[in-house]
């Protein structure tokens, strides 16, 4: 299975962090954040990965290199300006073949088994698979509901919600059925017809999630990982 990570965005709510360093080589307890995503990739056995950048990409390329010494191939999807989460995607799906994909955003950090998704078989037909987490303190409202299927609504009034984690197993099929005017959109666009539709399931996840979003944030997962 390939694997792409998201690691194109400017990162406005870590700024002034983020100025002269791209969100995903931000440091948590002395390790970029990418790289805990490529060596958790490597260890459940992804060979081949992309990784979309825009804003100081070229610092990125240069901290990953190839990929060789993480055990993994690294394919690069460039943007000339950031294309959001969802047009990021299509963009790469040339370097990201006809298969199931796992994406996984370069601005969380988790423990999440991924071994799991990558070892499950994906022939089923459906359009994604999404990893939900309990709602933290900054996103209350939450995105998503899960059903005792599995299967992933829209919020419904009065109902139990869930955060999307930023981890997912996408097909690419899910692009072809997306119109949009511009190349710029975010993900939850590409889910929405399909998620009416109810061809996208998802799991709730209790373990460490962090969405690193803001210096706050930060400051607490390094808090955190240094008592460890």
């Amino acid at each position: 299975m390939k694997a792409i990570i998201l690691a194109a965005g400017r990162g406005e709510r870590l700024r002034p962090l983020t100025d002269s360093t791209p969100k995903p080589l931000l440091a948590a307890h002395g390790k970029p954040l990418i790289e805990y995503h490529i060596q958790r990739l490597a260890r459940a056995g992804v060979r081949q990965l992309v990784i979309n950048t825009s804003w100081l990409g070229e610092k990125i390329e240069a901290y990953v290199g190839d990929g060789s010494r993480f055990g993994v191939e690294v394919l690069w999807s460039r943007e000339p300006q950031p294309l959001e989460t969802g047009g990021g995607i299509r963009r790469a799906l040339p370097l990201l073949g006809r298969d199931p994909f796992l994406v996984v955003n370069s601005d969380i950090w988790t423990d999440y088994p991924l071994e799991k998704l990558v070892a499950q078989d994906w022939s089923a037909e459906q359009d994604a698979h999404l990893v939900l987490v309990p709602n933290p303190p900054h996103h209350q409202q939450g995105d998503f509901t899960l059903d005792a299927a599995g299967v992933v609504r829209h919020p419904q009034h009065s109902a139990a919600t869930l955060t999307f984690s930023g981890i997912s197993i996408m097909w690419p099929e899910i692009f072809a059925l997306h119109q949009s005017g511009s190349e710029k959109f975010p993900l939850r666009d590409v889910l929405s017809g399909s998620i009416d539709a109810g061809f996208v399931n998802g799991e709730r996840y209790d373990g460490s999630w962090w969405d690193i979003g803001t210096v706050g944030r930060l400051q607490a997962l390094n808090t955190l990982l240094k008592a460890r």
